[in-house]
C-alpha cells in the first residue's frame, strides 16, 4: 500500500487543500451574502454561474493545459482562484460575485482534471481502486473541513476569505514541487445524449433531476439556513451531515440495487428524500436539532441516488462504454446543477426559505414516478447479469471531469496504439 501511495503523495495533499478552500468559499459567499441582504435569486446566481463555468471548462480546459503544460496550467488557475477568493471578501458587491465565481467554476473544472489526469497517470491496474477511493475521501473531508471552518470565524469580517486564499496556496505547492513527471494529454469524452437516452431513460431524466435537486440545496441550502435562523456554525453543520450521511448511504444503497430492480431502489430513496423535505416545507421546524435531523435525512437519501442512476445505465451499455456514458451523465447533472439554484431563488422569494425543498421534493417525486413508470416498460437486466456496484465511495457532489472517469475501476483499461494494456504513465513512456 505505502508503494502505491507514495508516488501520489504529494498530489493528494495538494489536493486536500484544494477541495479546503472549494468547500470554504463554496458556504462562505452564500452566508455572507444573505447577511448583506442579497436577494435569493442573486445567491442562486452564485451556484448557477459556478456550475456554467465548471461545464465550460470541463470542455475549454484541456486545451489551454495543452498549450501551456499540465504544472503552469494548475499553478494559474489555483493562484487565479486563490484571488478571486481574496477579491470577493475585498469587494463585497453581489454582481462582481456572480461573474467571479463562473470564473471559480471554469477553473476548478481546470484544476480537477489535471489532477484527476496526474493521479491515471501515476495509478496501475492494481492501485487504481484503491487511489480512486482515497482520492474522493478526500475531496469530501476537505469539503466538509471547509465547511466548517465557516463556525469557527466571523463570516461577516474579511479573516475567512484571507483564509481561503491562503489554503488555496498551499494547495499549489506539493504539486509544483513534486519531481513526477507530467501526465499524458488530458482525455475528451464524445458524448451522445441522445444514444444516452435511448440506454437508459431513467438515467438520463433521472440525472438531470438530481442535478436540479442537488444544485438547488447545495447553493441554497446555506441561505435557508440563515433565513431560517440558523448561526454559521450550525449551517456549516447542517450541510457538512447530508454530506457525510449521503457518501455512507451508498454502501447499503448500492448492495440493494446489485440485489433488485435498481428502479425500485432509486425510486424508494427519491420518495424517501422527497418526504423529508416536504415534512420541512409543511411543518416548517425551528428548532435547530429537528431541522439538520430531517435535513439530515434528506441529504442520506438525495446524495445516495447519483451512483445509482449511473449503474443502472451501465447496466444496459456495453462493457466498453462506461466513460462515455458517464461522461453524458455528467453533463447532465452539471445542466440539472444550473436549473436547480436559478429556480430555487425565486421560488424562496415568494414562499419562503423553507420553499427551497418544495424545488427539491417536486424533482424527487418526479423522479421517483418516472423510475416506476419505466419499470413498468422495460425488465430490469437480471441480477447475475449485472456488474455489482464497486466498493467506492462516490462524491456527494459528483461534479466530476473525464479524468476521473478514467480512473474509476469500472472503466475498461486503456489501451496503446499495438492494443497492449497500459499499466502506467512510466511504463507508457517506455
Amino acid at each position: 500500500m505505502r508503494r502505491n501511495l507514495l508516488p501520489v503523495a504529494a498530489l493528494l495533499l495538494g489536493t486536500l487543500f484544494l477541495f479546503l478552500g472549494n468547500g470554504l468559499h463554496g458556504l462562505l459567499l452564500p452566508v455572507r451574502g444573505a447577511v448583506e441582504g442579497y436577494s435569493n435569486e442573486v445567491l442562486g446566481l452564485l451556484g448557477t454561474s459556478w456550475a456554467t463555468g465548471f461545464v465550460i471548462g470541463c470542455f475549454a480546459a484541456p486545451k489551454l493545459v495543452m498549450r501551456v503544460g499540465h504544472v503552469r496550467a494548475f499553478s494559474t488557475f489555483v493562484s487565479l482562484i486563490a484571488v478571486i477568493a481574496l477579491l470577493t471578501g475585498i469587494v463585497v458587491d453581489a454582481h462582481w460575485w456572480v461573474l467571479l465565481r463562473a470564473i471559480t467554476g471554469f477553473c476548478t473544472a481546470g484544476t480537477s482534471m489535471i489532477v484527476e489526469s496526474w493521479l491515471n497517470e501515476r495509478a496501475t491496474n492494481e492501485s487504481r481502486g484503491m487511489i480512486f477511493s482515497l482520492y474522493i475521501s478526500i475531496t469530501l473531508l476537505g469539503v466538509v473541513g471547509g465547511q466548517m471552518l465557516v463556525g469557527v470565524f466571523d463570516p461577516e469580517t474579511t479573516i475567512l476569505f484571507m483564509i481561503c486564499g491562503i489554503v488555496y496556496c498551499f494547495a499549489i505547492m506539493p504539486t509544483t514541487m513534486s519531481t513526477a513527471a507530467s501526465p499524458q494529454p488530458l482525455k475528451s469524452v464524445k458524448i451522445d445524449l441522445p444514444n444516452l437516452y435511448r440506454n437508459s431513460p431513467v438515467s438520463f431524466i433521472g440525472i438531470l433531476l438530481i442535478g436540479i435537486a442537488n444544485g438547488a440545496y447545495g447553493t441554497l441550502g446555506a441561505v435557508f439556513g440563515t433565513r431560517a435562523g440558523l448561526d454559521a456554525g450550525t449551517i456549516a453543520i447542517m450541510l457538512s451531515v447530508t454530506i457525510f450521511l449521503g457518501a455512507l448511504m451508498q454502501f447499503p444503497a448500492g448492495k440493494l440495487s446489485d440485489r433488485i430492480d435498481r428502479r425500485y431502489v432509486l425510486a424508494a430513496l427519491s420518495l424517501l428524500a422527497a418526504l423529508a423535505a416536504l415534512i420541512l416545507l409543511i411543518f416548517r421546524p425551528t428548532d435547530p436539532g429537528m431541522m439538520i435531523l430531517f435535513v439530515a435525512i434528506y441529504g442520506a437519501a438525495a446524495n445516495a441516488l447519483y451512483p445509482i442512476a449511473v449503474a443502472h445505465a451501465n447496466d444496459f451499455a456495453g462493457a466498453d462504454e462506461f466513460v462515455k456514458v458517464s461522461g453524458g451523465l455528467l453533463l447532465l447533472f452539471g445542466i440539472g446543477t444550473i436549473i436547480g439554484p436559478t429556480l430555487g431563488g425565486p421560488v424562496m422569494t415568494l414562499m419562503g426559505p423553507y420553499a427551497l425543498f418544495a424545488v427539491t421534493a417536486m424533482a424527487h417525486l418526479t423522479l421517483s414516478a418516472y423510475a416506476i413508470y419505466r419499470s413498468r416498460l422495460r425488465a430490469a437486466i437480471p441480477a447475475a447479469d449485472r456488474e455489482n456496484m464497486p466498493n467506492l465511495p462516490i462524491s456527494a457532489s459528483p461534479m466530476g471531469t473525464a479524468e476521473s472517469l478514467q480512473l474509476d475501476p469500472r472503466a475498461t483499461p486503456l489501451r496503446d496504439q499495438d492494443g497492449q494494456e497500459q499499466q502506467s504513465g512510466e511504463e507508457v513512456r517506455a
